[in-house]
């Protein structure tokens, strides 16, 4: 199966780069380019896509905003943003607005391939880690529970005790065999529960798992769960 890309990003240089490496790959194809949100909206009204690389920071619309509405839309391809060091508080909002990842535009190709490829089947391309970091990085953003605590999410009650403790070691940054190993469940078994949490919750991935128990403030910076 051939991934259809499209690259949204005002730097027609980049979008070069970017499309030298992705045409050599026998399974990739970029279908559509746009220099900024609004065009990328327009592109993908008459384009089919399977994963949109996005820019943050473009003219008229930045990335944030193209992908909360892009992915707004039944049936939306998945995006992946792309950042630099210095504009990595966008990602966190790229990943609210619904975004599977992120990853830095200097990324070696292997990467971006392999994560295109990852985006493409359903999985989140943030690894834990990573995610739990950002997510520590930027908590004063958040809300730490008390009275600043946003209500519970009605979807958080249709959730087995299995699947809420399952969520909760997602969200402080443990892979699914971390969570098989601390559970003593296996990783097959770990995966079912992921993916029962993410229907239940209508969340697109684990990345967004992650939001959410942070949002919610069933987990607190630096990884710790309420009482």
């Amino acid at each position: 199966m051939t991934i259809r890309l499209m690259l949204v990003d005002d730097q027609v240089l980049l979008r070069t780069g970017f499309r030298m490496v992705l045409a050599a790959q026998p399974d990739m194809e970029v279908v559509a380019e746009a220099g900024d949100g609004v065009e990328a909206l327009q592109v993908l009204r008459s384009t089919a896509v399977d994963v949109v690389l996005m820019d943050v920071r473009m003219p008229k619309l930045d990335g944030v905003e193209a992908t909360r509405r892009i992915c707004s839309e039944p049936g939306a391809p998945r995006v992946l943003i792309l950042t630099t060091f210095d504009l990595d508080e966008y990602a966190f909002s790229g990943l609210k607005a619904g975004a599977s990842g992120f990853m830095l535009k200097d990324v070696p190709p292997a990467d971006l391939l392999a994560a295109i490829r990852a985006v493409h089947s359903g999985d989140a391309v943030v690894a834990p880690s990573t995610t739990r970091r950002l997510l520590d990085r930027f908590s004063p953003m958040l809300p730490s529970g008390g009275a600043s605590r946003r209500p519970e999410h009605k979807g958080l009650g249709r959730l087995t005790d299995r699947e809420r403790e399952v969520m909760l070691l997602v969200a402080q940054g443990l892979s699914n065999g971390e969570i098989a190993a601390r559970l003593v469940l296996s990783e097959a078994t770990v995966k079912t529960h992921v993916g029962r949490i993410l229907t239940k919750l209508e969340l697109r991935d684990r990345v967004q798992v992650v939001v959410l128990a942070y949002e919610t403030g069933l987990v607190r910076a630096g990884g710790g769960t309420l009482p």
